[in-house]
């Protein structure tokens, strides 16, 4: 039986690079920020020294009730759902997340679909993923180049996960082109109503 981690496909990332990628995210404090793939929470518990409300997303069951016991009485919500069939807020929102790397693009596609509330992610992803989505050949381009900007951040090491993952991967940014509500009339109403 092959061993959890690789059944899961799950590439911890070590605490020094989610903190490194936490503060390149320039994280505010009060921000309500979306982990998904949150594991054993290296990214989550950078997330909350900085001050941010963390919705963590893990569909291990068991790394789930790991984290519900770690981040007992912080601004921390663990959520076990599939990344795949996130729901997400109604506010906006930022995603600072290492998330398994099968359900990349489907994440992707669903942060930026209309009526997204997303302020900006910051996604560690296989490197052509992160290649294609900042060329703009990502899978709905047209549709969500009018409201984001996608640009290919730093290269992580393979050593800076556990187990190392196959290929060489780096950090998507992925930011709206102008804030939330100022000039779509169906983020504008959902401001009114939250």
């Amino acid at each position: 039986m092959p061993a959890p981690s690789r059944r899961w496909g799950w590439h911890q990332l070590t605490s020094p690079w989610a903190a490194t990628l936490v503060a390149d995210a320039q994280i505010a404090p009060g921000d309500l920020v979306i982990d998904v793939g949150a594991g054993t929470g290296a990214i989550t518990r950078h997330l909350v020294d900085r001050g941010a409300r963390v919705l963590a997303v893990e569909l291990h069951a068991g790394r789930a009730t790991a984290l519900r016991r770690c981040f007992a009485g912080q601004r921390v919500t663990v959520i076990v759902a599939d990344a795949a069939d996130l729901r997400l807020p109604r506010r906006p929102f930022r995603v600072v997340a290492n998330p398994p790397f099968s359900v990349t693009t489907a994440l992707l596609r669903r942060i930026t679909a209309p009526g997204s509330r997303l302020v900006r992610a910051d996604l560690i992803v296989p490197w052509h993923v992160a290649r294609r989505w900042a060329d703009g050949d990502a899978p709905g381009a047209r549709r969500w180049r009018r409201d984001f900007d996608a640009v290919v951040g730093r290269s992580l090491p393979r050593s800076a996960f556990a187990p190392p993952p196959p290929n060489g991967v780096a950090v998507l940014t992925i930011r709206r082109v102008h804030s939330v509500g100022s000039q779509h009339p169906d983020l504008a109403r959902a401001s009114r109503r939250s």
